[in-house]
């Protein structure tokens, strides 16, 4: 080594001199460059002089020009010369300074042999392979696990090792239980997550949340396409297990953070598209996306508002629903930033596109489609957060940890598992089978008894009612159109006599409504149609009503006329119901006659008021509407005219009023048919009384001859 340092260092001294040498050599160089130029100067200062005395003074301005020319370019490359000299200098004055670094590391090598030669030792050491041992200091094991253990040998290991709360054991079981959600969240599709589910609920999730969330984020940015299927994966979890979907939720928005501010587009295209389905999936509030798009569309660039179309296509169709002023604000947004143009023109297709499929209702982009809508709306747990917030991550938990209690939480876990996957122990199974025959025999007769009293208990609470009025009540309020939603109402499953419920929710359900929507009086009238039982339980319907009218408020009476009138008018229901109204001042109240009114009118809308006067003046309808059109009082027939020429259906009472005005004439007609039939029957009784006074005479005639 010493002998090296001697070779460089005299190495170093021969570029010093040599370096010296040619510095030397440059200055001498310019200062002959220096005296040949001024020689030259001279020389032209001569000529130039010769030529103003003969007079040339223009040939002169020329050779000074020439002159200054040459002088200043020679300059400028003495210049460069210089500058190249220089950079020359520079870097070998860096070669220098690293040659001696050099040297002074291998020095302090030199002087620590000793040291030097232990570490190659231990470095051979380490190179030998080793064989796995429990006994390995499983704190400098990272997250990977450390060395890999073929399952066959790591199930002998954990079978190997007796104390079941060691360290050892716990981690292998946290290799296992990472392997297993792993390979659970990996395999995981459309067609088989109800199989995938059970599955997943028999590893420890509480323990092993982190690793849970972890794999479905890492999945989820691996297989975009997958991510509804992830999103409904995760939704089934956070009804059992709220914490594991809160956590996943923090870690997302975490992720989008992190990726909007380093512009880092593919990632915060999947954690966007992973956020949109658990707004579907009603794991995360909606209002987390409407501060995305707000922060998304605040400052627009090209690829803001692509990702922000992107979310819109996703989780538009749940916005809709739940929150329809802010999806029109948002909407609003994107209409200035297309009126405004400063962005490029595919996105600006992009934003019209949107629109158009905002036109179609968003038909073809469903919040869930039907394999993936496995939770009720009752078992759904929403998590609020806010971007503003400050999250934590609790990255801990994708790293082992030591549980002191770890055998009473995996207790506690597998207690949980059997509530959950309805597990049942089978202890009563063996102490039933030690019984005697004779004991089974009275068990069995027992439990034959206790069988039929349980046929015999009715429910009073009526819960099953109640729960088929839910059912029904969300299945009308959900569905798009009156098609979609009768499609679904069919598949319920209804008990005998439950038929009049689904007429009654629906009548419910329109009236509850502030303005009449002619989605309920299609729906009534596609069930009447369908089946005859409908329409004789809306038959029901519409005379309870008319009897309890004056319990409605006014928009409910409204409602509900509306409704009855639809039904009416496209003869889905029978008009012979009309002869439960009776249309006189005593007969009727306040709330009755608004009834009749906007019935009447909503029927001269549909039908118009020539078809309806054909209609009432039909003689099979006579006997249903005589009650409406009364005729056996003049006082009750000036009423009903009056009634109808008040609301502006005067022209139904053409027949009634020639009626009235014919009523004198009428009545007598009707007098003198009664006092001809009164006339008729004294001369018939005088005729009779003379015919029996004659036989009376004769019969006496008779006795006095004998």
């Amino acid at each position: 080594m010493a002998r090296k340092y001697s070779s460089e260092s005299s190495d170093e001294d021969d570029m010093r001199n040599h370096r010296d040498r040619n510095g030397r050599r440059m200055h001498s160089s310019k200062r002959d460059s220096r005296s040949s130029y001024s020689h030259r100067d001279r020389e032209h200062d001569r000529r130039d002089d010769e030529s103003e005395r003969s007079g040339h003074r223009e040939d002169g301005r020329t050779s000074h020009r020439d002159r200054y020319s040459r002088r200043y370019s020679e300059d400028e490359d003495d210049r460069k010369v210089h500058k190249r000299a220089e950079r020359r200098r520079d870097r070998k004055n860096d070669d220098h300074k690293e040659s001696l670094r050099r040297t002074e590391d291998d020095d302090n090598d030199v002087k620590s042999s000793s040291r030097y030669k232990e570490d190659v030792k231990e470095q051979r050491e380490n190179s030998k392979p080793q064989e796995t041992n429990l006994s390995t200091d499983v704190s400098n094991l990272g997250k990977s696990g450390g060395v890999y253990i073929p399952p066959f040998k790591l199930a002998r290991m954990m079978k190997e090792v007796e104390d079941k709360s060691s360290v050892e054991y716990q981690r292998l079981t946290w290799d296992a239980l990472r392997k297993s959600i792993n390979g659970l969240v990996n395999k995981v599709n459309a067609t088989n997550i109800k199989n995938i589910i059970p599955e997943l609920f028999s590893e420890n999730l509480i323990r092993g949340r982190g690793l849970f969330c972890r794999s479905c984020m890492k999945s989820q940015m691996a297989s975009p396409g997958f991510t509804d299927v992830f999103a409904a994966l995760v939704a089934v979890v956070n009804t059992k297990f709220r914490e594991v979907g809160d956590l996943l939720l923090r870690r997302i928005v975490l992720q989008l953070k992190r990726a909007y501010k380093r512009n880092d587009k593919p990632q915060l295209l999947a954690a966007v598209k992973f956020i949109a389905h658990l707004v579907n999936q009603q794991v995360a509030h909606e209002i987390i996306a409407l501060e995305l798009l707000t922060v998304l569309l605040e400052n627009p660039t090209d690829d803001s508002v692509e990702v922000a179309v992107g979310f819109v296509k996703d989780c538009g169709s749940i916005l809709q629903d739940l929150s329809p002023k802010g999806l029109h604000g948002i909407f609003e947004r994107f209409r200035g930033i297309l009126h405004e143009g400063e962005i490029d023109k595919r996105v600006q297709f992009l934003i019209e596109g949107l629109f158009a499929i905002r036109k179609a209702k968003f038909n073809g982009y469903p919040a869930v489609r039907p394999e993936l809508d496995l939770v009720e709306q009752e078992d759904q747990w929403t998590h609020e957060i806010s971007l503003d917030e400050e999250i934590d991550p609790e990255i801990t938990l994708d790293i082992f940890k030591p549980d002191p209690n770890y055998l009473e939480n995996e207790k506690r876990y597998e207690e949980l598992k059997k509530n959950i996957l309805g597990e049942e122990s089978e202890d009563e199974e063996g102490s039933d089978a030690g019984s005697d025959g004779e004991d089974e025999d009275d068990d069995e007769d027992e439990s034959g008894e206790e069988e039929e009293e349980m046929m015999e208990i009715k429910d009073e609470t009526e819960t099953n009612l109640v729960n088929l009025r839910r059912t029904i009540y969300l299945t009308i309020m959900s569905s798009v159109d009156f098609e979609e939603a009768g499609h679904k109402l069919l598949k319920i499953k209804l008990e005998p006599g439950q038929e009049m419920e689904l007429c009654i929710m629906l009548l419910e359900c329109c009236s509850q409504e502030r303005t009449y929507l002619r989605y309920y009086g299609l729906l009534g009238q596609r069930f009447c149609m369908i089946n005859k039982v409908h329409q004789e339980n809306f038959e029901k319907c519409f005379v309870q009503q008319y009897s309890m009218i004056h319990r409605l408020e006014t928009n409910k009476l409204r409602n509900v006329a509306k409704f009855f009138a639809h039904l009416l008018g496209t003869d889905a229901l029978p008009w012979h119901v009309l002869a439960y109204i009776r249309l006189t001042e005593e007969d009727t109240t306040s709330s009755s006659r608004i009834f009749i009114k906007i019935l009447f009118q909503e029927l001269s809308e549909h039908l118009g008021i020539r078809l309806l006067n054909e209609r009432l003046s039909d003689p099979l309808m006579q006997d249903s509407v005589e009650s409406i059109f009364p005729r056996d009082n003049p006082k009750n027939t000036r009423f009903a005219i009056n009634f109808f020429t008040s609301i502006g259906l005067g022209g139904i009472t053409e027949n009634l009023r020639e009626y009235l005005k014919n009523m004198p004439r009428l009545i007598i007609q009707q007098q003198n048919a009664v006092s001809e039939s009164d006339s008729s029957g004294s001369s018939d009784s005088g005729s009779e009384s003379s015919e029996s006074d004659s036989g009376r005479d004769e019969k006496r005639r008779k006795r006095h001859r004998r």
